[in-house]
């Protein structure tokens, strides 16, 4: 068939002869050309082009000139390519051997620096990380600005994995700091808030001291002092839990000053009345004096256990013996307690004297003249003699300890003396100075007024230079001060500015983290002034962290969906649907605003499983095809093993069995290039078949070429349609029949017949003919004539000459 289409369309022009080109004689080279200056020039070439490493260690070797191969070995930047030009220029060339040493020690240093990093990188992470979980809280904040000063050093140098890691520690410190600093705050304030408390309750007590030793007219400086020792201890008990006993001594002492400045009140509201009685003598005094100056009294209410004034003495003589209200059995169980304690004082305090306890004994003493003062005449009377006792035997104690301990009070101003002269950081030298003083206190202090003095004096030398510092200090402090309030103040004017429909949340968080930066750098500062601006800090941050939170929570609430929607997709079919929608999710995460960073954390591991999932079905599938895939090419190349040994020329239910056998491979599973190997047997043994076909078909249009010239065919013989066919070649003869049979067939014609075939030749290119380049077309044309032969109806026959040349003809189609 091959053979037939090269055949019938052959080209009919003769081949254009070879032309021979002329190769123009070439110059002989000089032989003079210096051969050194070319290779030299050659080897600048290279190394002007930028060479790779290889061709610049060939140069560095081989390089004809020294500047050559310097220029060359200054190239290599690969370690193990200097290596290998270092050893072999070891001996040969000094200077290539001594750059590539040093290029080598170069890289060598640079990578124990990389390496050095790399382990302080992963040393200051595990540092970070074990500051997080750490217990030992004691200095913490210093041991944290420590460990973030280093990482800043190595920080260009982690990889994000090593600074997300980091971070999230340092985070976890930042917390933990902001908690211990938090409780220290308020513990200082507990502590501030009790101090106050106590000094409450000291200045009434002593008011009310001073008060029943001198009595007071005036009661504007007494109501000042009530109100503001009323203000303080309100201030002092807000937000704290105070002792029962603190209350109620407060509580007492409280109600005793008010009554006493109500009864000053009404004396001298009540003075002139007063003048008006107290002019009566008791002798001529009338039911009525004696009913006025009663109601006066009452009216006045002096309280019990205060010095009456004058005014009022007479009066209350007028009115008759002095209405004192019995003492309930209250203050009757509050005297007896304090006496109980005082007896309790006193045994102590004989024990610290005997023990000789200075110290001990003038903190006992102090309390025990504290209860003496609080017993009336009844219960104190009997412990007055004792008091006076052990007050003596204290003086005493106080001039022995003197003695023995002046000494040592000495060494501690000559100490004194000699840290004034010392130059020494003033935080140091402070503290040192405390120490000292701390010292001299446990001895008790000193009775030699001229020893205290000198270590006064000393000290205060001392301190001189320090309080330069501390006043600097100081003005930090208020410095600092200010930095809060700025802050505060911008915290509130964004707060009110701030429009939370369209806000940008990332934006408010950066502000959040850095308003608590700049207070927490704002440091050092008075506690007692900053209490105030903390309260207002607390409070704008409040405001600024609940719409924060809001949105985190609307957004953690997204994700939640988004994850609960990939997981719905995991066994979600199709496969590809689910993945695109896994994939739309994920763009859709990337889109969700502000979270919690541990929330986001535990939903962005949730969401990740579940797309890993997703893909991993892909995965699997994908896997299960490629073993389909290699399964089918293993049975499809068995059975074209079998199809390609069925030749060409074998019989036609081998080829059609073969086909066959192909035709039963899932073509689907198999691989591109085993698919077209299959397809294209297939069409090898398909075409195999239709050229058999052919030939049997050719085998039969012959017999019955020759069966006319032994006379009529019979027309059920024939093919059906050749009898359409044979309409359109009617009017030809045999002759002619045959003539074109040869040109169809590309063979040569007899002699004799050459004049009529040229002439059917034009008539066929007049008529279109002659350029036909379809193998149909071709092979219709001939069946054509094979049936214009067949059916003409000639009882002598049809010429044998001309049967033979028409089947000779339709062998050459045939023909391989």
């Amino acid at each position: 068939m091959a053979a037939f289409f090269q055949k019938l369309f052959k080209s009919r022009k003769p081949a254009a002869p070879d032309r021979k080109t002329h190769i123009p004689e070439q110059p002989k080279a000089d032989p003079e050309t210096d051969k050194r200056a070319e290779l030299r020039e050659e080897q600048l070439q290279k190394l002007e082009a930028n060479p790779d490493q290889n061709v610049a260690a060939s140069l560095a070797v081989e390089g004809l000139t020294a500047d050559i191969r310097i220029r060359a070995v200054n190239i290599l930047q690969d370690e193990s390519v200097l290596q290998r030009v270092h050893k072999q220029a070891k001996g040969r060339d000094k200077g290539v051997y001594q750059v590539a040493r040093q290029k080598l020690q170069d890289i060598r240093e640079e990578q124990a620096r990389q390496q050095s990093i790399a382990d302080t990188i992963t040393m200051l992470t595990r540092h970070a990380r074990e500051q997080a979980k750490s217990d030992d809280t004691k200095l913490y904040g210093a041991r944290l600005e420590a460990l973030l000063k280093q990482w800043a050093e190595v920080e260009p140098h982690a990889t994000p994995d090593q600074l997300s890691a980091f971070l999230e520690s340092i985070h976890h410190c930042r917390e933990r700091l902001s908690g211990m600093e938090a409780a220290q705050a308020a513990e200082a304030q507990l502590q501030e808030q009790k101090r106050q408390r106590e000094e409450t309750l000291d200045v009434i007590s002593r008011t009310l001291e001073d008060l029943r030793r001198q009595p007071v007219d005036s009661v504007a400086s007494l109501d000042a002092l009530q109100k503001t020792q009323e203000n303080r201890w309100l201030e002092a008990t807000r937000d704290t839990q105070v002792e029962k006993t603190h209350q109620k001594a407060y509580e007492t002492s409280m109600m005793a000053l008010r009554n006493y400045i109500n009864a000053v009140r009404q004396l001298n509201q009540l003075q002139e009345s007063l003048q008006s009685v107290s002019a009566v003598t008791y002798q001529d005094a009338t039911p009525d004096d004696r009913a006025r100056a009663e109601a006066l009294v009452k009216e006045i209410n002096w309280p019990e256990g205060f010095p009456v004034p004058e005014s009022l003495q007479s009066v209350r003589k007028l009115a008759g013996k002095p209405k004192t209200p019995p003492r309930n059995s209250e203050d009757q169980k509050q005297q007896q307690a304090t006496a109980d304690n005082l007896k309790t004082i006193l045994s102590q305090l004989e024990e610290a004297l005997e023990a000789n306890q200075l110290r001990q004994s003038r903190q006992l003493l102090k309390t025990a003249q504290q209860h003496f003062r609080a017993l009336d005449q009844r219960h104190g009377k009997a412990f007055q003699s004792r008091i006076q006792l052990l007050t003596g035997q204290l003086r005493e104690l106080t001039d022995w300890q003197g003695f023995a301990t002046e000494p040592k009070q000495i060494a501690l101003c000559e100490q004194m003396e000699y840290l004034a002269e010392q130059p020494m950081e003033p935080e140091a030298k402070s503290e040192r100075i405390k120490e000292l003083q701390k010292e001299w206190r446990d001895l008790g202090g000193s009775s030699n007024r001229a020893l205290w003095t000198r270590f006064k004096q000393a000290s205060d030398k001392a301190y001189e230079p320090c309080k330069a510092y501390f006043k600097a200090k100081s003005g930090l402090k208020q410095a600092n001060l200010e930095k809060r309030k700025a802050i505060c103040a911008e915290l509130e004017h964004f707060l009110n500015a701030a429009d939370w429909t369209a806000i940008e949340w990332k934006a408010v968080e950066r502000i959040l983290q850095t308003a608590r930066q700049e207070w927490k750098e704002a440091w050092p500062i008075e506690f007692r002034e900053n209490r105030q601006v903390q309260k207002q800090f607390d409070s704008l941050l409040r405001q600024l962290e609940a719409p924060i939170d809001q949105e985190r929570q609307r957004n953690e609430a997204l994700k939640q969906e988004i994850v609960e929607q990939a997981e719905a997709l995991i066994e979600h079919e199709p496969l590809q649907e689910a993945m695109d929608k896994a994939k739309a999710l994920q763009a859709d995460w990337e889109s969700v605003g502000i979270t919690r960073h541990r929330e986001d954390r535990k939903l962005w591991q949730a969401f990740r499983k579940a797309c890993d999932a997703i893909f991993a079905r892909r995965d699997a599938r994908r896997s299960e095809q490629q073993q389909a895939t290699k399964e089918a090419d293993s049975e499809a190349t068995a059975l074209l093993q079998d199809a390609t040994a069925v030749s060409y020329d074998q019989d036609e239910q081998s080829l059609t069995q073969a086909i066959a056998s192909l035709n039963s491979v899932n073509t689907s599973l198999l691989s591109a290039p085993m698919k077209e190997k299959v397809q294209q047997e297939k069409q090898r043994l398909e075409q195999a078949v239709a050229e058999q076909q052919l030939k049997a078909g050719i085998r039969k249009w012959q017999s019955l070429v020759l069966a006319r010239t032994e006379g009529d065919i019979q027309p059920d013989a024939l093919p059906d349609k050749w009898t359409q066919l044979s309409a359109e070649t009617s009017e030809l003869d045999d002759q002619e029949i045959v003539i074109r049979a040869e040109i169809l067939a590309g063979i040569a014609s007899p002699d004799a017949d050459k004049e009529k075939r040229m002439e059917i030749q034009v008539r066929r290119l007049t008529e279109g003919m002659g350029t036909s380049d379809k193998e149909e077309d071709a092979l219709q044309s001939v069946e054509g004539l094979v049936a214009g032969w067949c059916v003409k109806a000639d009882e002598s026959g049809a010429d044998p000459m001309l049967a033979s040349r028409l089947n000779t003809a339709l062998d050459n189609l045939t023909a391989d």
